[in-house]
């Protein structure tokens, strides 16, 4: 599933999350998995994760960036 991590766009749908992936092969490692609900918006201060729930609630989910080697053409995590 693809999700903007801008800040601003809302969730469409519930979600589960392990890791967010980027464009650029980088990854935020979750240290646990997430749920992310309807109407969640998320984003990023810096290196740190933000979850703004849907109800105005910050946040912060624990975790670390990495490198993803390899292509994976059409595929995303």
């Amino acid at each position: 599933m693809h999700l903007v991590a801008d800040g601003a766009t809302p969730i469409p749908r519930l979600a589960l999350v392990e890791d967010l992936e980027t464009d650029d092969g980088y990854a935020f490692e979750l240290t646990g998995p997430l749920f992310l609900a309807v109407g969640d918006r998320i984003g990023f201060d810096g290196d740190v994760l933000v979850v703004v729930r849907a109800g105005g609630e910050r946040v912060t989910p624990e975790g670390n960036w990495s490198t993803r080697c390899g292509l994976r053409a059409g595929r995303r995590r």
